[in-house]
């Protein structure tokens, strides 16, 4: 076995001089008190067309969202030990692990355990803690309406708060809508989330070359993420050579050889939680690209520009499903879950699935503040090669401004 040399810290992290993306260019300038303002604003909005007294949030996201709080995240998607109380009016109160300084928090109190984690057989007992202090929130804000909206839950909750008199509604349905519309402030995060990512692509090819495993590639993503404070990625969407195709493999140890197309996609929750969810597909030298390996990049391409060139406000998503790219019959089983959907603090609504699955699972319309982006994959069915691209995109008043800027690849469009 050969002898394992680790190198000494100042031959990489010590001398990591390219990572931090102030070092190239300044921060943009957000006012942080008007984002949060307008967030909380934005879900008090919903709270007001859905007739409900007060919010439970529970899911990380919303947590940011509402009050920007950010502690353990994944950890709280599946072991939720912090949960918010916001009313339509009133103080809003963080049931759980806190940190001083969130300023749209007034209060904290102690969490009742609802996950099995920390409650084991004793969920049903919490839960009926928990409704009684929901109680005596609507209580103190003075609300005579017990409509309360709660989000993704146990089942014990939601029966606990019937029990006490409470009606019950989906309260993601109103954290997700409020989302919906970007605030300027906003939009200066999610361009931020992007210049991080395109900094850690530009990193990712500048090492692909034979030899390299896809992890290691995925890795210098994901390294510039944290380096910037960027939080995660939802999955470490990179493959190559003939894990392409089929898509949605995620990155192995494969060692990535001469002539490999290697696709990706950051799905990446970055600097203020926002995200950047942009694909490319590389091709590795020295051999160069086929034929047939231009002619998939092109089929995806063209996918990419038509659907772009669709984006404007108002437009149905119906509408936009039958006017999309006609997807080629032999791309079809393996194409992408949808042509567009929707981003802010990860994927949100809306999703427009392509028009060869069926009619779109709900309507509404493109609106201006959203952002969305734009999907493709093309990979014929039974051979080696497909092609992932993806762009991100605002929808302004009079069309779409283009968020995401990394180049596509000449040697494939040639």
């Amino acid at each position: 076995m050969a002898e394992i040399v680790i190198p000494s810290p100042d031959t990489f992290v010590m001398s990591d001089d390219w990572s931090d993306l102030r070092k190239f260019r300044d921060l943009p300038e957000i006012d942080h008190d008007r984002l949060l303002r307008y967030r909380a604003e934005r879900l008090r909005e919903q709270m007001r067309k859905a007739d409900v007294a007060a919010l439970v949030i529970v899911n990380p996201i919303s947590l940011r969202y509402a009050v920007d709080y950010s502690t353990y995240a994944l950890f709280q998607s599946r072991i939720p030990t912090t949960y918010l109380f916001m009313g339509q009016e009133g103080p809003t109160v963080i049931h759980g692990a806190y940190a001083e300084g969130l300023p749209l928090i007034n209060r904290a109190a102690p969490a009742r355990h609802i996950s099995f984690f920390d409650a084991a057989d004793n969920l049903a007992d919490n839960a009926r803690l928990l409704a009684d202090d929901l109680v005596a929130y609507l209580d103190e804000i003075g609300s005579d309406s017990r409509r309360v909206a709660i989000e993704y839950v146990n089942p014990s909750v939601t029966q606990a708060c019937l029990q006490r008199g409470l009606e019950v509604v989906d309260g993601i349905a109103l954290s997700e809508k409020a989302r919906i519309i970007k605030s300027p402030d906003e939009i200066a995060c999610i361009k931020w989330a992007i210049s991080v990512a395109e900094h850690g692509i530009a990193k990712m090819k500048e090492a692909l070359r034979p030899g390299v495993t896809e992890l290691q590639l995925w890795g210098l993503l994901n390294y510039t993420n944290l380096a910037n404070r960027g939080e995660w990625h939802d999955g470490r969407m990179l493959a190559s050579g003939d894990r392409i195709n089929p898509w949605l493999q995620e990155a192995s140890q494969r060692v990535i050889q001469s002539g490999d197309l290697v696709g990706f996609d950051t799905d990446m929750v970055g600097p203020f939680g926002y995200f950047c969810d942009v694909s490319r597909t590389f091709h590795c030298g020295p051999d160069k690209p086929t034929v047939r390996q231009k002619q998939i990049y092109r089929m995806a391409y063209d996918e990419i520009q038509h659907n772009l060139a669709l984006v404007r406000p108002g437009l149905g998503f119906r509408e936009f499903q039958d006017l999309a790219f006609p997807i080629p019959e032999e791309c079809q089983e393996n194409a992408y879950p949808c042509i567009l959907h929707g981003v802010g603090m990860c994927d949100e609504y809306p999703k427009i699935d392509p028009t060869h699955r069926g009619a779109n699972p709900y309507d509404g319309v493109l609106e201006a503040g959203m952002v969305v982006t734009i999907e493709s994959y093309m990979g014929p069915k039974g051979e080696r090669d497909g092609v992932k691209l993806e762009e991100q995109v605002l929808v302004t008043e009079d069309g779409f401004e283009l968020l995401s800027s990394y180049p596509m690849e000449p040697d494939l469009l040639d």
